[in-house]
């Protein structure tokens, strides 16, 4: 399993409570151009239809350089492919009060582009400052460990 690209704010901005393997629903060209590394979740999100059916909106997989075919739109929305199961639960936690759905990260599993979703709690403030700060005392302590010997 090769990780291509991962949500760095995700774990600062969720607390991540379930994960879930969805394959997306891709053209020839992207598939490409995601093997180069060429894609970005940052403003990712995950959004559902009347027909219950998955899809990612917003995440950016840049036009690969070498296509012949038509250009596709970089941000254009792409269905995920999930279990009738997995969406029903996923939509049953999405729908109580302060849940969300967030993508993780993408990564190749067997040549195939798979994408890990997770149903996740926003953070307040006051506990991404805790978070900070919990980071600071860690990096200070490895600091002096490195030090010390």
């Amino acid at each position: 399993m090769k990780t291509i690209a991962t949500n760095r704010k995700a774990t600062f901005e969720y607390y991540i409570n379930d994960t879930f393997e969805a394959g997306i629903v891709l053209k020839g060209s992207e598939v490409k151009s995601i093997r180069l590394g060429h894609t970005n979740l940052t403003d990712a999100f995950i959004t559902f239809d009347r027909h219950n059916e998955c899809y990612i909106k917003n995440m950016h997989i840049t036009t690969y350089k070498d296509s012949t075919i038509d250009v596709l739109d970089e941000k254009r929305t792409r269905k995920l492919l999930l279990n009738k199961q997995e969406i029903k639960k996923i939509m049953a936690k999405v729908r109580e009060k302060g849940f969300t759905c967030i993508p993780l990260k993408v990564y190749l599993k067997d040549g195939l582009v798979k994408l890990e979703i997770a149903i996740a709690k926003g953070k307040h403030t006051y506990d991404k400052k805790a978070t900070l700060a919990e980071r600071d005392i860690a990096r200070d302590t490895q600091r002096q460990l490195k030090n010390y010997r």
